[in-house]
């Protein structure tokens, strides 16, 4: 572990826009690195985070790479979403340079306890759901949230304490390189495994070894294991820590969050939340027990949940229109997301569906959304896929060039009452940037003048 960086040179790989890059880009100069910043999008699609590093002494490289900045470098620091088989990152790999990551350097330095949540699918709800009732119940200590919610920790490290906690969400895409420093949090939360980013990692198989590297290094006699209980999660663990003695396993009991280890029982009566849908009391089950097994008093943790909000991005309502709500769920990227937000509205609903194909099987969602839709709009490239299956079981769906045009054909469809919901089931990246500036755009169509 590098500890002294005064004039290392250091190739960041991917700037991005959801702060890992830049959080990198700063805490490295501040520690007097000399920084080269690399990234194949051009100035005018980095705007943002051209802004956040702009005062500081740092090379530019954008619009292109090159091979001599990633063998003519004593560190590669990648974006997580870069994958191995990369044609730079075996460049580097060739010339003996070494190769890590924004959360690998964070791990490898934090002295507080650490909170990991994973998952297919509410990992970033369930980290936020966890920081939310820590923080407003152990006032006696401080709680960080980062990860791949887009903060990076790396600038806050000079002030975090062995006394802190700090709850991070963990991406696949992450947690496959976090054996390169043998690091597993002191507290594991594993929400579901279903199938998503095949295309990175080639296959499920491969997906789900990613997954579980998140309880790799942990120490049984120290740390602790949080799962929602899904058998094919169980199975999962089975396999990778044999039988599941001493591990946490949630889940609702009529909508009542409930955990049990072994012989230990728990229960939380009137729980209430301001955010809709089952698959939220599902989070709030997760975060619950983690606060039970941190300490945290049952009053409190319900308490401290009834006032969370929710996140941008995930079943957002973000415009109440002629009597029609708009949600906003362009943080769904995956069949089971959207299978789970259309579960979660009460109301007759239009859904927006399609976009990048990532190769997950989108006939669960087509065939949902057939029975329980009036119409789907459907857009990007999976969108002729998505029109066939869907017609295909019976529903009503159609094919619009554009996220525009989508939202005006809901729009002349929808009667009061209804609700129009952007949930795509698909990555952004065919037609945005990522799925923020897509979930920006709904909103702003949503709202209108």
């Amino acid at each position: 572990m590098i500890r002294d960086w005064k004039n290392k040179r250091v190739t960041v790989m991917g700037l991005g826009r959801f702060g890992g890059g830049v959080g990198v880009t700063r805490w490295l100069a501040s520690r007097g690195a000399k920084v080269l910043v690399t990234d194949n999008a051009p100035p005018a699609k980095l705007q943002q985070a051209l802004e956040q590093i702009a005062d500081l002494d740092v090379e530019l490289r954008l619009g292109e790479h090159r091979e001599s900045d990633f063998r003519q470098t004593d560190l590669v620091v990648v974006s997580p979403a870069v994958p191995d088989s990369n044609s730079y990152l075996r460049t580097a790999r060739d010339a003996s340079i070494g190769i890590t990551t924004e959360i690998n350097l964070f791990v490898e330095r934090c002295p507080a306890r650490v909170v990991g949540v994973t998952g297919s699918v509410g990992k970033s709800t369930t980290t936020a759901m966890i920081g939310h009732v820590l923080e407003r119940s152990l006032t006696n200590r401080r709680t960080w949230v980062g990860g791949n919610l887009g903060v990076s920790l790396l600038d806050s490290l000079d002030n975090i304490t062995a006394a802190d906690l700090v709850v991070l969400e963990l991406s696949s895409f992450q947690l496959a390189r976090t054996p390169a420093v043998r690091w597993s949090p002191h507290l594991a939360v594993i929400t579901n495994i279903s199938p998503n980013h095949l295309d990175w990692h080639g296959d499920f198989a491969t997906y789900v070894a990613a997954k579980l590297e998140i309880v790799r290094f942990q120490e049984p006699a120290r740390d602790t294991i949080v799962i929602g209980d899904h058998e094919n999660l169980r199975n999962h663990l089975d396999q990778t820590r044999g039988a599941l003695a001493g591990i946490w396993r949630y889940a609702l009991d009529n909508d009542t969050p409930t955990a049990a280890c072994d012989d230990q029982r728990i229960r939380w009566e009137n729980v209430k939340l301001a955010i809709p849908g089952r698959h939220n009391r599902e989070n709030a089950a997760a975060a619950l027990t983690v606060a039970h097994v941190l300490g945290v008093e049952s009053e409190q943790a319900v308490a401290a949940l009834a006032t969370f909000e929710g996140l941008e991005h995930r079943l957002q309502r973000v415009a109440v229109r002629d009597g029609v709500s708009y949600y906003n769920d362009s943080k769904s990227t995956t069949p089971e997301a959207a299978i789970t937000a259309i579960s979660a509205i009460d109301a007759p609903l239009l859904i927006i569906l399609g976009g990048y194909d990532k190769g997950s099987d989108l006939t669960p969602v087509a065939e949902f959304a057939a029975k329980r839709t009036r119409f789907a709009a459907c857009i990007g490239k999976t969108g002729p896929t998505l029109v066939e299956a869907i017609r295909g079981a019976g529903g009503q769906a159609g094919l619009f060039a554009n996220l525009p045009d989508a939202v005006i054909a809901c729009r002349k469809r929808a009667r009061p009452g209804d609700a129009v919901l952007l949930s795509p089931a698909c990555a952004s990246w065919d037609m945005f940037p990522d799925y923020r500036i897509r979930g920006d755009e709904f909103t702003r169509l949503a709202v209108g003048d």
